[in-house]
């Protein structure tokens, strides 16, 4: 960001006035400077959730949520999600340019080579119960990777920084299929270098040693479009707290794991499992109009879950493409035998068909696609934020690696509004 701001707002405070400048972006609305706020007025500012505030500059991604745009280094989603692949888009994430054919095959044969992960792994897998959920299964083995790669936790080394990059985006599938295979009790499933990235996470999901097992092209498509369209959203919450985490020079595996210890949080990541919660409350096709009344009750706590979005305030802009892939692979698979498809498809119809939530501008998000594809795939809801986790780890080391880089970067200090008690002294405990 350029040090020089064009115009500056004059806050005043007693009789006291400050100059604050404001910086304007490529995209975006204009951004009040508050940097010297404290030194300059003895005042801070106070906004829970930092909703209002910019942490950082960024070139990744933006996010018009009035619009219903998202881009990834200026190139719209759904242009991606439809011409690109999941790795190309990690390559436009990671590096700012869409790769030639040579620097594609190059990223490729990198991550693909990647993909197996230290065989000491295994038994750390299972000192885990076989009952525990994913979610805490990938985080204790993430957090666990600087133990078996520390030639690669280095941040201040740029080499290493990439290094570890290659192999989070490259082992997170594996370490996200052999946490679904421990919980399910059945053997783990090696990477193979001749599937795409994909084909090769369902293989490792769905294969078993005893049999072959051929990845359908519909589903791998579909798989790699969840994972394009979750790769990166801004500066959400378990972004931020990967660059939070980063900021105090953490290694890049500890980082990593934080962002997905806190993206399984169920108003982070767990929407598209709540979705499906949602699908298995109603149960029934012929009790949608039952729950679609309750949805408009402003008394009644129920919300239809995968409808809206707390950020796309028109449409999101993901769900199109997704819905394409979900008809593809209900269509493939069938819902005859699925009475919670059964009930996603009717619930989509009749909510689109409703002008009240057409008023309200209440769609059908990427997360409702999305849990209704895996769902059909056979993935049980335990797992759907694993895979959003997986998704979204190039995302996560991309803001990592731009933070690292960026001259500014300092450790993170969020400031408080203290209401507590003020000085007291202490008192023994026979006079209390």
């Amino acid at each position: 960001m350029s040090d020089t701001a064009k115009r500056s707002a004059k806050l005043t405070i007693d009789d006291q006035s400050i100059d604050l400048p404001i910086y304007s972006p490529t995209a975006g609305p204009d951004v009040l400077d508050i940097r010297k706020l404290y030194s300059q007025a003895g005042v801070f500012t106070y906004d829970p959730g930092f909703t209002s505030t910019a942490s950082c500059d960024s070139t990744i991604t933006f996010i018009d949520g009035i619009k219903g745009e998202l881009l990834h280094r200026g190139y719209p989603i759904d242009q991606l999600a439809e011409n690109s692949h999941y790795l190309e888009v990690c390559y436009l994430l990671m590096y700012g340019e869409l790769p030639t054919a040579a620097e594609l095959e190059d990223f490729e044969f990198r991550v693909t080579h990647h993909t197996m992960v230290h065989e000491q792994m295994m038994n750390f897998f299972r000192g885990f119960r076989r009952d525990a959920h994913p979610m805490a299964i990938m985080t204790g083995v993430i957090g666990a990777m600087s133990a078996f790669y520390p030639d690669s936790t280095d941040v201040n080394d740029p080499w290493q920084r990439e290094v570890a990059s290659i192999r989070m985006i490259a082992k997170m599938p594996t370490i996200a299929a052999m946490a679904y295979k421990y919980t399910i009790g059945q053997p783990f499933v090696y990477p193979r270098n001749d599937l795409d990235y994909a084909s090769n996470f369902l293989s490792m999901c769905f294969a078993v040693p005893c049999e072959d097992y051929e990845v359908n092209p519909v589903l791998a498509r579909a798989m790699d479009r969840i994972f394009t369209l979750h790769a990166d959203h801004e500066q959400n919450a378990s972004t931020s707290t990967v660059r939070l985490a980063s900021s105090s020079g953490a290694n890049p595996f500890a980082c990593i794991a934080a962002g997905v210890a806190c993206l399984w949080g169920p108003a982070h990541g767990g929407a598209n499992q709540a979705c499906l919660e949602m699908l298995q409350e109603i149960g029934t096709v012929d009790r949608i109009p039952e729950f679609i009344a309750r949805a408009k009750d402003k008394d009644d706590p129920f919300r239809l879950m995968g409808f809206g979005h707390r950020v796309y305030k028109n449409f999101d802009p993901r769900a199109k493409v997704m819905k394409q892939s979900a008809d593809e692979v209900l269509e493939l698979l069938g819902v005859d035998n699925n009475p919670i498809l059964q009930v996603a498809k009717e619930l989509e119809k009749a909510a689109l068909a409703d002008p009240y939530f057409a008023e309200k501008k209440l769609f059908p998000n990427v997360d409702f696609y999305s849990g209704i594809i895996l769902e059909a795939m056979g993935f049980p809801t335990s797992m759907f934020t694993p895979i959003f986790a997986l998704s979204r780890t190039v995302g996560w080391v991309s803001q990592w690696k731009e933070m690292i880089a960026d001259p500014q970067n300092k450790i993170g200090r969020p400031r408080q509004l203290y209401l507590g008690e003020t000085s007291r002294n202490y008192t023994d405990i026979e006079t209390r």
